[in-house]
């Protein structure tokens, strides 16, 4: 039986210092939520769990305005699992393929569960009795220190799209963290998930990147969405501690029209600033008490070879470039980049289309 964390929103750390630099040091004092992912996730690897060692990846930052932060992690490429073969983005969950009922039980870190006054509301509200239950297990291929996996109820066999209650305990597991490293992401299918089985990716990167700051256009500020700027085209939602379940609301309709639409997407969640349409003065920017969630429709990707480089999935549109080959890590430019990213993002039209869409399917709610 793995062991719990058990948490209240009084376990929010509300405001997490970011530095000005391109570092963001690991958390002087870790929360107690950290401490459970890094030194259970320590342990497994000192045991020899993962399909590989990840020591220090060697990192650079590109030079440019984007900031792009790139890492050498060769290993994850060669030794990560094949990925299932996905043909929609609307896949049924299939128990013949691997998914994570099949994992080894040393894998699982630990269970997060909401205390009974969160579940007794729930209940009030007419749902279910029921733990809310999240699963945390350790991801095998690593692509940085800390990685692991959320995994809402394996039992249930979700298969790999959002709900409502996977992308609220996505934002409050950044909330939890005292480290303004601490990333949640995840991968829709046709936007490279390799599992169709429902799970959210989260990992410590030691580095800032430019979404925790870069200004954004109002679009429903009322419903927290907002447009990206000097960004690959995408949306942006933000949220403060009491506002979590609200937001994970309306984030939740939004994915759920483009998965009904058949547009595959990423998400990334971050500590970082409230959007504005303009830089921010030196003390907004350095604020850590909100969440940001960045959503990205994007083209599908069903069985297309994968970029020799790095592949457009988990974290690449974020800034974060886990690249696959030291030629490409040593060598690429922001511009090679930049063009790797596009040729996978919706067209200019076909994204202005889908933002007046959401736009009024969000002001009918």
């Amino acid at each position: 039986m793995p062991c719990q964390f058990i948490y209240r929103k009084q376990d929010f750390v509300l405001d997490v210092c970011q530095n000005n630099g391109n570092s963001s040091p690991r958390a002087s004092s870790p929360s107690k939520f950290d401490t459970c992912i890094q030194a259970g996730w320590t342990e497994r690897m000192e045991k020899g769990l993962f399909r590989y060692h990840l020591g220090d990846l060697q990192t650079r930052i590109l030079p440019g305005p984007c900031g792009y932060v790139a890492q050498l992690n060769v290993q994850r490429g060669i030794e990560r699992r094949k990925p299932e073969e996905i043909l929609s983005i609307q896949q049924e969950f299939s128990a013949k393929q691997f998914n994570f009922n099949k994992i080894n039980p040393e894998e699982i870190l630990f269970e997060m569960i909401k205390d009974r006054e969160v579940n007794k509301g729930l209940e009030d509200k007419g749902q279910s009795h029921r733990p809310c239950r999240m699963v945390v297990l350790i991801n095998v291929s690593p692509l940085e220190f800390g990685h692991c996996l959320f995994v809402p109820d394996p039992l249930s066999c979700f298969p790999q799209i959002l709900t409502r209650f996977a992308i609220q305990v996505g934002i409050e597991s950044v909330f939890l963290s005292s480290d303004p490293g601490f990333r949640v992401g995840f991968n829709s299918l046709g936007a490279f998930a390799s599992v169709n089985h429902l799970h959210l990716h989260g990992y410590y990167l030691n580095h800032k990147l430019k979404i925790e700051s870069t200004p954004a256009k109002p679009l429903l500020p009322e419903k927290a969405f907002y447009r990206l700027l000097d960004f690959p085209a995408g949306f942006l939602f933000y949220t403060e501690s009491e506002e979590v379940e609200e937001v994970a609301r309306v984030i939740c309709e939004v994915t759920d029209f483009l998965v009904d639409g058949n547009i595959a997407h990423n998400l990334f969640l971050t500590r970082g600033c409230q959007p504005l349409d303009s830089i921010q003065n030196e003390k907004d920017h350095c604020s850590g008490k909100g969440v940001r969630i960045a959503l990205w429709p994007r083209k599908s990707c069903f069985g297309a070879k994968e970029e020799s480089s790095f592949n457009v999935a988990l974290c690449e549109l974020a800034g974060h470039l886990p690249f696959k080959n030291k030629k490409d890590y040593e060598l690429s430019t922001e511009k090679d980049v930049v063009d790797i990213i596009q040729r996978c993002l919706l067209t200019d039209s076909e994204f202005m289309r889908l933002e007046h869409q959401l736009t009024c399917h969000l002001k009918d709610l």
